[in-house]
């Protein structure tokens, strides 16, 4: 069906819109609008539309009871004081998918700039950055442009967001898990290099060589090529075998039978599979692991800077935090959109500065056309970042980001199955422990602010 000129640049600025960011995303959002305690009903139209009509989320029966089970007294008193805080401004949250992606599309696309500086600045020579953990990071870029015809695609074969497709969904983010992966495992191998060197050096030896993954980008580009590609195929399936708009991510072979599910609410038809859950924690878990990384390659070559990294991707952390509690709320909450799309702004602002104050420390010069400039802002951005701090410090609290320290005897592959594994439970844990609730069906903004309020607290306290 031929689509007119504006039909079509609006179906362009709906996928653009519709990234979903992780941790580490350089653009994400999912922008479905669902009425607080409604589900949309959809009827399929012309290509790029579809109508919405309230139809309240019906309950098996009142779930109160298991409240006791796992109270989130805590959570709602956060909810309440956010709720008291924000009923003082004259902000209406409450918006609508449209004016969500209004909102979002113009920090997302701003937020590449930055990103593309981190970048730049992160490879300088000067820094000698792992040439894997450069790959990692950049792979993120493969992520937010392969999720255009993504996006795309679920607006023109299903009239919905990429966040309501959950295999199309779950094959895009795939490319995040990617990203991050790849970050976490050069690290490793990094850091793991480091230590060797130094025992060597400690017992009178030869230094030995870096891993190849730490001086070659070869090795990682190889391997972001094979899991792209794999990706890319799971992304054709919708298109080969055209499934429903539901149809789980990988037939959701991880999920339990629907007929064993015989407690709590009835879940949403736009729930995410347990695949998709995994593809999400792992993301956020992975993203936080090269975070405690970071802090200790700071130690490992005598650069505290490169402390400041890690404080500089907090709010892209925040971001992918933001993106699970859309989902925890099955969509439904629209302004969590805009809210992830202005912290993967920030977040890829302050990871540039950070890697600015990395490159300076190492000696990379600025180039003249800029230095008047880039002098007098980084004079007033200082304060953006903490002084630096002492190596012993980042014991205070223990966290998902302690995984690399706890495990660096394992190799890489035991390493990774662990990871997995641990994902994979926490995902069971959310995806039908949720059920048992009624508050995941009620789009209570406070309290998803709350959701994402206390971990990201949690984790600056943690630094």
């Amino acid at each position: 069906m031929k689509l007119t000129q504006g039909r079509h640049l609006r179906l362009i600025m709906t996928a653009v819109a519709c990234f979903y960011h992780a941790p580490v995303s350089a653009f994400s959002s999912r922008a479905l609008h669902i009425n607080p305690n409604s589900e949309c009903r959809r009827r399929r139209g012309n290509i790029g539309r579809f109508d919405e009509a309230p139809q309240t989320i019906k309950r098996a029966y009142s779930t109160k009871r298991f409240s006791s089970i796992l109270p989130i007294e805590s959570i709602h008193s956060i909810s309440s004081v956010i709720s008291d805080v924000s009923t003082s401004f004259p902000i209406n949250l409450d918006i609508t998918r449209d004016e969500a992606e209004a909102l979002a599309g113009p920090f997302f696309g701003l937020s590449l700039f930055p990103y593309l500086a981190f970048l730049y600045l992160l490879d300088v020579p000067e820094n000698d950055t792992p040439k894997g953990v450069t790959v990692g990071f950049a792979t993120c870029l493969l992520f937010v442009f392969l999720t255009i015809p993504a996006a795309i695609g679920a607006q023109v074969m299903y009239g919905v967001s990429l966040a309501d497709s959950d295999w199309l969904h779950g094959s895009a983010e795939s490319l995040l898990t990617v990203t991050n992966l790849v970050t976490v495992v050069s690290f490793r191998q990094a850091l793991a290099g480091k230590d060797e060197q130094l025992k060597m050096v400690e017992s009178g030896n030869s230094i030995a060589a870096m891993p190849l993954s730490a001086t070659s980008y070869d090795p990682m580009v190889k391997l972001v090529t094979g899991l792209t590609a794999l990706a890319g195929l799971t992304a054709l399936v919708p298109i080969v075998l055209g499934p429903e708009v539901h149809t789980p991510y990988l037939g959701g072979f991880l999920d339990f039978p629907k007929d064993l599910i015989t407690f709590g609410n009835p879940e949403p038809d736009n729930a995410l599979t347990v695949g998709c859950w995994i593809i999400h924690i792992s993301s956020l878990v992975e993203f936080l692991v090269a975070m405690g990384f970071a802090w200790k390659w700071a130690d490992v070559v005598g650069n505290e800077k490169w402390k400041g990294l890690t404080w500089g991707l907090i709010p892209l952390h925040t971001s992918g935090i933001t993106a699970c509690t859309y989902h925890l709320f099955y969509n439904q909450i629209p302004i969590l959109v805009p809210l992830q799309a202005f912290l993967t702004c920030v977040g890829n602002i302050t990871a540039a500065f950070a890697a600015y104050r990395i490159a300076i420390s190492n000696g990379w010069k600025v180039p003249e056309f800029l230095s008047s400039y880039i002098e007098a802002s980084s004079m007033e951005g200082e304060h953006l970042l903490p002084p630096n701090s002492k190596a012993d410090e980042s014991a205070s609290l223990i966290g998902f980001e302690d995984l690399g320290e706890a495990l660096s005897e394992d190799n890489d592959y035991t390493f990774l199955i662990k990871l997995f594994l641990g994902c994979a439970g926490a995902s069971y844990l959310l995806k039908y422990g949720e059920l048992l609730f009624d508050f995941p069906f009620d789009a209570n903004i406070s309290l998803g602010f709350a959701f994402i309020a206390v971990p990201s607290i949690l984790n600056a306290l943690k630094w």
